[in-house]
């Protein structure tokens, strides 16, 4: 099973150390969030220019809020990022639910699930090399992915299990407790076959994690606060962090158990050396 590496936000100058260091790893992937009103890197210049430092490791948003983007030039950014990347990308998406970064795009928020699946009809259209409309023709490039980046979607919601069927590719689940991830991962491969989909999903499921001192851990702790914003929610997700190199290695090993085709192990420390610390931690010494 592939793991991948979640990338931190705290010090978005230490980015290119992170991906070229963990393209020396058995690391799979680098996944990086999307937030408008906050000090978070935007995603898909990051993930580009990540993609230049690299060659073999794949560039994955986790996920990108689809709704606080124009959906053609959502198009023509995902496909050129897939063809210059080498289809090395994925366009995981979601919909968030802070009110600020909606207020922030001029997007309604009680409107976006609604936004999101026009946009969906649009970007694989344009992807396919279909024009835009009777009066606009197509936006290329053509993406170097036949019909267009792989498209994951993260939620809790069944909307989300019915937008993978119609729409994607595969499953994000992001700290859910095990038992709900499991349902998840169920019922997606439940509506998948309902659709007529051939093959299967993907199955990603995604755990926070730090390593190291405690300071190093105080940090991380700092972020996640920071980012989730003060609530019980955001209690109960910095208590789940993963500190330990025994908590990692039993979560992806839970994880397989239930399916899981990759594991995210996302970082909230903004040191690089978590990228060494995290690949002792889980990959096995050869």
């Amino acid at each position: 099973m592939s793991v991948g590496l979640g990338l931190p936000i705290g010090d978005p100058a230490q980015l290119l150390s992170w991906a070229r260091r963990a393209e020396a790893t058995p690391f799979t992937t680098l996944a990086l969030l999307d937030r408008l009103v906050f000090d978070n890197p935007e995603p898909l210049i990051t993930l580009a220019t990540l993609a230049g430092a690299t060659s073999r490791i794949r560039l994955q948003t986790e996920v990108l809020l689809a709704p606080l983007h124009r959906t053609t030039l959502l198009a023509k950014q995902a496909a050129t990022l897939d063809l210059l990347s080498g289809s090395r990308f994925t366009l995981g998406i979601g919909i968030g639910g802070r009110d600020d970064d909606y207020l922030a795009a001029g997007v309604d928020l009680r409107t976006r699930g609604r936004r999101l699946d026009r946009q969906l009809a649009t970007l694989r259209r344009l992807w396919s090399g279909a024009p835009l409309s009777a009066d606009v023709g197509p936006i290329g490039p053509a993406p170097a992915r036949p019909g267009g980046p792989e498209v994951l979607f993260g939620g809790f919601v069944p909307a989300v299990v019915e937008r993978v069927a119609r729409w994607g590719d595969g499953f994000l689940g992001a700290a859910l407790p095990a038992p709900q991830m499991d349902g998840m991962f169920r019922a997606v491969e439940t509506a998948w076959s309902r659709a007529g989909r051939t093959g299967r999903p993907r199955l990603l499921a995604q755990v926070n994690v730090a390593l190291g001192p405690e300071p190093t851990l105080d940090r991380a702790r700092e972020e996640l606060r920071a980012y989730y914003r003060p609530s019980d929610y955001t209690d109960h997700v910095v208590k789940g962090l993963l500190t330990t190199a025994a908590q990692i290695r039993a979560a992806v090993a839970a994880y397989r158990a239930m399916g899981a085709d990759e594991v995210m192990l996302y970082c909230w420390s903004p040191d690089p050396d978590q990228v060494e610390r995290l690949a002792e931690a889980v990959f096995p010494v050869p």
